[in-house]
């Protein structure tokens, strides 16, 4: 198994990876993510996993033994912008290596498993997160996701030829799953400052993302008096850092970490700036204060700024408890994410849901630096084989 393990995520490395920073471009229906899925074709035909896709691209390996509800594992492919290698795949090369080990036991499950990969997880291409497995779930309708648009104005229905309606002979992926486990890289530090290898998820924070519009007025940057400018960069501005201290003085999260500018130019002021806010908190309630402060103090700055702003909410993801008893154990850290996962959807779908997560020596993710040991991994290759078996038989 730890051969198996090694082989598969030496296999993986190159792909999608930049010679420049050392991050990974994995973006969804892209060159490098679509190496990576049929590379995933490739793992399940050699174990013989029967494959299902449904028509957004979502993928389940079935390993088809016993009957009733099925146990449900896997992660995502994709990546951010430069990201790191294992936020995603670490979950889908554990999951297939968990089998592995499973049959090495001689180990009969009772109920089928399926590895599943869901497509854009990181919402990096078409903006909204967990887009494979709200459509999944039927958390977001096609007729909806069809019009997202990448930043190069593709739409999602010109990459993914799903009509006529959707509902004609598609594959519900999600139909007889009773439970499902995500493994995943840990995004933080909680599990380093514990000295665990191995820990379970009790919740993930609330969490959304935001798109700021400020509206001014295009002028030479030259010629125009500061005193007669109608600057929406400055409102901007102000609003990135209002959200810092908004969210500081509660101990929340708020990040401008996309802008666009037009038109763009050195010298020239601008008539358009649109930023993308994504706003995380401990609680629905504080979601919601952290976001309407944010955008009070836009306002107040635009009419001192004589510009306009409009916010919309792209997409809002609410509190999620994990029941960590599905896991079985005891001993393991349980510690809460402020990170979204597709087992958030699931679990707002209804499906019973537990998560488990490989300490990251760095504490650092969505970053090259994103790290995991090998040792920790193959440990969470075995906890999540543990927990496979305890749930199949």
């Amino acid at each position: 198994m730890p051969d198996d393990f090694e082989r598969m995520w030496a296999d993986l490395a190159p792909v999608g990876r930049s010679a420049a920073s050392g991050g990974y471009f994995r973006q969804p229906f892209a060159a490098a993510e679509r190496e990576l899925a049929a590379w995933f074709l490739e793992a399940c035909a050699a174990r013989g996993l029967r494959v299902e896709t449904d028509a957004f691209g979502n993928t389940v390996g079935w390993w088809d033994t016993g009957s009733g509800d099925a146990v449900l594992t896997g992660s995502h492919l994709d990546s951010v912008l430069d990201g790191g290698a294992y936020d995603g795949p670490l979950g889908v090369v554990s999951a297939l290596a968990a089998v592995d080990e499973l049959r090495s036991r001689g180990f009969l499950p009772s109920r089928p498993i399926g590895v599943s990969v869901f497509v854009e997880e990181e919402g990096s291409r078409f903006g909204l997160a967990c887009l494979g497995s709200r459509l999944a779930t039927g958390a977001v309708s096609w007729e909806t996701a069809r019009e997202l648009r990448d930043r190069d104005g593709i739409a999602l229905a010109d990459v993914l030829d799903v009509d006529p309606p959707v509902s004609n002979g598609r594959v519900n992926l999600l139909a007889g799953v009773g439970t499902f486990v995500e493994l995943h890289v840990e995004q933080g530090r909680d599990l380093v400052d514990r000295g665990a290898a191995v820990g379970i998820a009790s919740e993930i924070w609330p969490h959304g993302r935001y798109r700021f519009d400020f509206a001014g007025e295009a002028n030479h940057a030259g010629s125009t008096r500061m005193a007669d400018r109608r600057d929406p960069m400055l409102t901007y501005a102000m609003t990135a850092l209002a959200a810092n201290k908004q969210a500081r003085l509660v101990d929340e999260r708020a990040t401008f970490g996309r802008v666009e500018v037009v038109p763009n130019g050195t010298n020239a002021v601008p008539s358009r700036v649109s930023a993308w806010l994504d706003a995380r908190a401990s609680s629905d309630e504080s979601l919601a204060e952290l976001v309407a402060t944010v955008t009070r103090q836009a306002q107040e700055r635009a009419g001192r700024d004589g510009t306009e702003v409009e916010v919309t909410a792209e997409s809002v993801s609410g509190s999620v408890t994990f029941d960590p008893a599905l896991v079985g154990r005891d001993d393991w850290p349980v510690i809460p994410t402020a990170a979204g996962h597709d087992a958030g959807v699931l679990s707002a779908a209804g499906i019973p849901t537990a998560m488990l997560f490989v300490r990251n020596p760095t504490g650092v993710s969505h970053s090259p630096a994103e790290h995991a040991e090998i040792p920790d991994c193959l440990a969470g290759v075995h906890a999540l084989a543990d927990t496979l078996e305890r749930l199949s038989q």
